[in-house]
Parts: C-alpha cells; structure tokens; sequence
C-alpha cells in the first residue's frame, strides 16, 4: 500500500524533555503509527498526486504545527502548517487526564482506572477529530492514524 507513513521524525528543537510517561506515549505512538496507518495526500487543482510511502516529519515553528512531506526516497513534496490554537484545550485536558490516569495505576483499583482510561480515550478520540478535520484538503488519514499523531502532537506540546 503506497497511502501510508513509512518514516516519521519529531523536530526536537526547543521541546522539554518529557517524562519517562510521554516519553513511552511517544514511543507506542511511533511504533503503532509505523505498524498501521493510512495517509495519503489528496489532489489538488490537476496536480499529480506525489506517490508514497511518505516521510513525515513533525515540528512547531512559530506557534504552528508543521508538517513536512517527503516520498521514501526523500524527495521533498510538501509543507503545511496548522493552527495550534484548536488543539489548545484538548491537548491541555489529554494531559491532565493522563497525569491521573498515570497516578491511578499506582495506588487505586482496576474499576477506577478503568473509568479514567474510558475518559482518557474518549479526549483522545475528540483531538483525532479534530486533527482530522484540520488536515482536510491537506492530507487524508483513517481514525486510528489521526488518534496516533495526536498523541505525537501532543508530545510536540508538551510542557
């Protein structure tokens, strides 16, 4: 299948260095995005579509998410850059549930973390919405390959 990520790099510079918690977050994500994922790039007024597997890097410039583009072979093919500001809140509630979810583990019963996991999802799901619908007309991705780079947004917001 050609519509998907075969490489992903995160532009490090100027992030905190994150807990040993999102730290392991960002390395599942990786794994998983690598494992499964569909991603293609739409056409645009009678361009050719570039073919993939694509590389895709992550930054954040500027106050904006980046997006940078490149085919297997590393030939660049694009760039877009999106507004952080849509993501403010729920990449600021993800975390917060996260801090919970990863102090429940250590001292409260299997229900209890059950139902803060259920919560945890369910904010997760809200950022891949919206990831999805801020990448429309940019790049088209599945569910589950939006859930896997929200977590690696949200990696990129950190601290």
């Amino acid at each position: 299948m050609t519509n998907r990520i075969c490489h992903i790099e995160i532009d490090e510079k100027g992030l905190i260095r994150p807990t040993p918690e999102i730290e392991q977050e960002r390395k599942v994500a990786i794994f998983d995005l690598l494992e499964e994922n569909s991603f293609g790039l739409p056409a645009r007024e009678g361009r050719e579509v570039p073919p993939g597997p694509y590389r895709l890097a992550l930054a954040i410039r500027e106050g904006r998410l980046v997006f940078g583009i490149a085919r297997e072979d590393e030939a660049q093919v694009g760039e877009f850059h999106l507004s952080l500001g849509p993501f403010r809140q729920v990449v600021k509630d993800y975390f917060q549930i996260c801090e919970s979810y990863f102090e429940a583990v250590k001292r409260l019963p299997p229900s209890q973390i059950e139902a803060i996991d259920m919560a945890r999802r369910g904010i997760h799901n809200e950022g891949a919405a919206i990831l999805q619908e801020r990448l429309e007309g940019k790049a088209e991705v599945d569910r589950d390959t939006a859930r896997r780079l929200f977590t690696l947004i949200c990696v990129l917001h950190w601290g």
